[in-house]
């Protein structure tokens, strides 16, 4: 089994509601585990500035599946929450990135590991460090670019995803 760090976001309809299908969908996925949430953040948008601002979260997992399997059940989800590719970097309902998967380095047309803009962007980071607080996750070593990054546009809310589906749950 092989861990790997997931960015989930999302700036349209009920955003919270769509970081926990991610996690809820990511739970049932074969050969999979959801083993830790981050914290969640409302972060402002980058690159097209005008658009409602994000809730974003990391997850780590634990699966068996392939980075390129992976990919494609993140590809699946947002595709099972209605996200439609329309505009480079535009609103979306849901993103899922594969930002680590350990012990793995590549660089192709369809997926890079560590995802290429990861050290850019604190609403990467910051979540990220919730799961790793050391500021070493899966081989990258982020800790001191998050330190002197400007985290002003994350913001922590009291908004939480679930690891476990409640008991009284239908």
């Amino acid at each position: 089994m092989n861990q790997v760090v997931l960015g989930v976001g999302s700036n349209m309809g009920d955003r919270l509601s769509y970081l926990q299908f991610a996690a809820d969908t990511l739970r049932r996925v074969p050969k999979t585990q959801l083993l830790g949430v981050s914290r969640v953040y409302e972060t402002e948008p980058v690159g097209i500035v005008d658009q409602p601002e994000f809730l974003n979260a990391a997850l780590l997992l634990e699966t068996d599946l392939s980075p390129k399997t992976v990919l494609g059940v993140c590809l699946g989800i947002e595709a099972a929450a209605g996200r439609k590719r329309t505009l480079p970097g535009g609103p979306r309902v849901l993103d899922l990135d594969v930002l680590l998967y350990e012990n793995v380095k590549r660089d192709s047309f369809e997926l890079t590991l560590p995802h290429p803009r990861m050290l850019e962007r604190a609403f990467v980071l910051v979540p990220l460090s919730d799961l790793f607080p050391s500021g070493r996750a899966l081989g990258c070593s982020f800790g001191g670019r998050l330190r002197e990054m400007d985290t002003s546009g994350v913001t922590q809310t009291l908004y939480t995803i679930h690891l476990e589906v409640p008991e009284n749950a239908v």
